[in-house]
């Protein structure tokens, strides 16, 4: 009878975490988000990597203040999580498109600047190429006199 009644008090438990779970609403997103487990996952395999780095026998301090794959895995590792985290919190990544564009215009501007090849591209194709002229006169020198202009 003993053993029935662990039994129930055990499915009770599960039902009960099994509840949990589904209000829960951090679970729930991690069970529908994919990028949040890929941060997840992740930091947790960088902080393991920088972890064995720095248990392999230099001791933490030198790891941590000399060992740069060390210092680049726990940069990642804290990547991730700063992201997971603003993830769960409903923070969305900033879109930075009108920063490159504003530094995709002021190159554009500085090469049409420095470049005149470049500039007289753009010009042609925004206006058509340009015509070459030569200039031929319609009236015909006067001859030269060899008496001096002003004495007549």
């Amino acid at each position: 009878m003993a053993a029935k009644n662990r039994a129930a008090k055990a499915g009770a438990g599960a039902v009960a975490a099994g509840q949990a779970v589904r209000t829960n609403q951090y679970i729930q997103r991690l069970i529908e988000d994919d990028d949040l487990r890929d941060n997840l996952k992740t930091a947790y395999e960088s902080a393991r990597k920088a972890y064995s780095r720095m248990s392999n026998g230099k001791g933490p301090v030198r790891s941590l203040t000399e060992d740069k794959k060390t210092q680049k895995e726990l940069r990642e590792a804290a990547s991730s999580l700063r992201e997971a985290a603003d993830s769960l919190r409903g923070k969305r990544k900033k879109q930075r498109t009108g920063r490159w564009l504003l530094v995709g215009l002021v190159g554009a501007g500085l090469a049409l600047a420095v470049s005149e090849g470049l500039r007289k591209k753009v010009l042609d194709a925004l206006f058509g190429a340009e015509e070459e002229f030569e200039y031929t006169a319609t009236t015909t020198p006067e001859p030269a006199s060899s008496e001096p202009v002003g004495t007549a």
